[in-house]
């Protein structure tokens, strides 16, 4: 099961993008995930079940976010 994912939360992946980064912020939620790497900047799209994989854990809510801007 997916934990609960917001807009704008940041999210620690187990494996580097080639950039180098491993946080990404949700940018999309539905049937698929839309992220985008807080290093380049790059967008990408994941269906729930390869992010449930792939995601390693969540570092900052939404909430969170907001607060620090």
């Amino acid at each position: 099961m997916l934990p609960d994912l917001d807009l704008n939360d940041v999210i620690r992946m187990r494996k580097p993008h080639p950039c180098g980064g491993y946080e990404w912020r949700v940018v999309r939620l539905g049937a698929d995930i839309g992220l985008v790497c807080l290093t380049c900047g790059r967008r990408i799209m994941l269906d729930r079940r390869s992010l449930r994989n792939r995601m390693k854990t969540i570092v900052s809510k939404a909430e969170e976010n907001d607060a620090q801007e």
